[in-house]
C-alpha cells in the first residue's frame, strides 16, 4: 500500500487526475471505475481541462461509476449518472456505449446488478478503480457491517445522506431509496485501487482505515489488502497519519 500526500487541495486534484489520465494513456481500452461527491468533482474538472488542451483517442475507454442511486429519476442531479456524464463523460466525448451504468429505476435491480458486473467482465473487469470514503468508512455504497465477500448489490443509504436527497427530491415517503453498488468483493478484483481523500473532515477516518485493524466495521480498511492500491490524500486529510506509517 503506497500513500502520497500533496501539501494542497489544488495540488491533490492534478495529482489524481494525472492517475486518470497515466491509466488512459498506458492502456487505450482501460475500464476505468470513478466515484461521485466533494472530492472527486476537482479531480474530474482537471482531467477535463486537460483534455481540453491536449486532446487524446478516448474512443476506446470504458467509464462507469462505483455506483448509482436508486428508485430516483436519472435526471436528478445527485445520480451518478448525470454528476459522471457532467463533469467527465461528456467533456472527454466518451461514446455512450462505453458510459456503462445500471439504471436508477427497475422492477429488478438483482438481474440489474448481474447485468452492471456482466457488461464490466465482457470488457475484461476494471483496471483503476478510484474510491472515495465515507465519513463513516464506507466504500460505494458499502455501510459499515458489510461483509467483505459482497458481490454488486443494492445497500440502504447513510441515514443523514438519505435525508438530505429527500429534501432535494421530494421522493415519496414509501419510496425505498437505496443505491447500487459494486459490493466490496468486486471492488478489490480491480486491478489498481487509489483511495481518496481530502480535507481535514477525512482526516479521522483516513487514520482507521489506514492504520486500524482490518475490520468490516470500516469497509474502506479493507484495501490494505489490496496488492496495489496507492492511497492519496491532501495534508488536511492526512494530518492524523503523517509521520505514523
Amino acid at each position: 500500500m503506497k500513500i502520497t500526500i500533496t501539501a494542497t487541495e489544488r495540488d491533490f486534484d492534478i495529482a489524481a487526475a494525472w492517475r486518470i489520465i497515466t491509466q488512459m494513456l498506458l492502456k487505450s481500452d482501460s475500464v476505468i471505475g470513478l466515484s461521485t461527491g466533494q472530492t472527486t468533482i476537482g479531480m474530474h474538472r482537471v482531467v477535463s481541462e486537460i483534455f481540453r488542451q491536449y486532446p487524446f483517442d478516448v474512443s476506446r475507454i470504458t467509464l462507469f461509476n462505483v455506483d448509482e442511486l436508486t428508485n430516483l429519476p436519472r435526471e436528478y442531479s445527485g445520480s451518478c449518472y448525470t454528476m459522471i456524464k457532467t463533469q467527465l463523460a461528456d467533456p472527454l466525448g466518451i461514446p455512450e456505449e462505453n458510459f456503462i451504468m445500471p439504471p436508477t429505476m427497475s422492477d429488478n435491480f438483482e438481474a440489474e446488478c448481474i447485468l452492471f458486473e456482466k457488461r464490466l467482465a465482457e470488457r475484461g473487469g476494471a483496471d483503476l478503480q478510484m474510491l472515495g470514503i465515507g465519513s463513516n468508512g464506507h466504500i460505494g455504497i458499502n455501510q459499515p457491517g458489510t461483509p467483505f465477500e459482497s458481490e454488486t448489490w443494492v445497500s440502504p443509504m447513510d441515514p443523514d445522506f438519505e435525508a438530505r436527497v429527500r429534501r432535494e427530491t421530494n421522493v415519496l415517503p414509501e419510496t425505498v431509496l437505496g443505491g447500487l453498488t459494486r459490493g466490496i468483493k468486486n471492488i478489490m478484483y480491480t486491478r489498481k485501487l487509489i483511495l481518496v481523500a481530502k480535507g481535514a473532515h477525512k482526516a479521522e477516518i483516513i487514520k482507521k482505515a489506514v492504520l486500524g485493524p482490518v475490520t468490516t466495521d470500516i469497509p474502506a480498511s479493507v484495501v490494505q489488502l489490496h496488492p496495489d492500491c496507492e492511497i492519496l490524500l491532501d495534508a488536511a486529510a492526512a494530518s492524523q497519519i503523517t509521520g505514523k506509517f
